[in-house]
């Protein structure tokens, strides 16, 4: 068998044309390496060198021989800088699943500073509820999950959680578009536009108890999956809707977003990862998020 040590020592020798040389290059004696070049031209059944008492030269064999053996060791080389980059998460791939009101708070930059830090990682996007996140994590075929709530599975591991403030959304020509800020109570009464229960239970949950907080049960009239499809439904003035604070980031003519009055209520973003041993891949991401929140926006937790 041809071991990478005997081709180290034919492409010296073929660099340096004098077994001396090339002994002397590899820190080794000439016996040896000369014992090692035969043995190397007998598994391969043909003469690398053609030897005089005057020169060395590598015969047709060799030359042949020496342009696939110095291809052979850079691949070899790239190889192992591919496995010590891997190792420290700087290649290779990290799935993502998201909710989609993630794309409009905190997911933009996280992306933007990764792929600065690490641009040999591939990235792929998954938009995801968070029911489907929770079996994404089961299956590993997603290393992180952004979600409004935190998924109820023994596969998944909190890594952080993000906060922001929650606003209201009603049409530019509402009675409550002029005001500085809104209270709840002046909800009550008015057609509201959620989303479903089962898209993110724990940000619908939490808009149903501040409005029974306030006095009111919400009279939904319009569901509707995509947070951009809720502004849109409130621009054509289907109704008014509470949404997260980075919502506003979707500018959209004929919408008013508004702070609500008072403690201000606040929705989470969880990032989670699956349970057990981290890949660096994956650590690099989370130092990312710790990294992104101390933007001011949004307060890590």
């Amino acid at each position: 068998m041809i071991t990478l040590r005997q081709i180290r020592y034919f492409i010296a020798v073929a660099e340096e044309l004098h077994f001396s040389r090339a002994a002397e290059r590899l820190h080794m004696a000439q016996p040896p390496l000369s014992q090692q070049i035969r043995q190397l031209e007998q598994l391969l059944g043909v003469d690398l060198f053609q030897r005089t008492k005057r020169r060395v030269q590598l015969t047709a064999p060799g030359q042949a021989f020496l342009s696939e053996s110095r291809l052979l060791l850079n691949q070899l080389d790239q190889a192992v800088f591919k496995a010590q980059q891997a190792s420290l998460g700087e290649c290779g791939t990290l799935t993502i699943g998201f909710v989609s009101s993630a794309s409009y708070s905190i997911l933009p930059n996280l992306l933007k500073q990764f792929r600065r830090a690490y641009p040999d990682v591939n990235v792929i996007l998954r938009e995801l509820s968070a029911s489907q996140q929770s079996e994404a994590i089961d299956s590993r075929s997603i290393d992180i999950g952004i979600a409004r709530s935190v998924i109820d599975n023994i596969n998944a591991e909190l890594a952080t959680t993000l906060e922001e403030p929650l606003i209201v959304a009603v049409p530019s020509g509402h009675r409550l578009s002029a005001a500085k800020t809104v209270s709840l109570p002046t909800l009550a009464g008015e057609p509201f536009i959620l989303f479903p229960r089962s898209l993110s239970p724990g940000l619908y949950d939490q808009i149903i108890s501040l409005c029974r907080s306030a006095g009111f049960s919400p009279k939904v009239v319009q569901e509707a999956i995509q947070m951009q499809t809720i502004i849109g439904l409130v621009v054509a003035e289907f109704g008014v809707a509470i949404v997260p604070e980075s919502l506003q980031n979707l500018r959209r003519a004929g919408v008013v977003y508004r702070p609500l009055r008072g403690n201000t209520p606040r929705t989470k973003i969880v990032i989670l990862n699956c349970k057990g041993e981290k890949a660096a891949v994956v650590k690099n991401f989370l130092e990312i998020v710790e990294a992104v929140h101390t933007d001011g926006r949004m307060t890590c937790h």
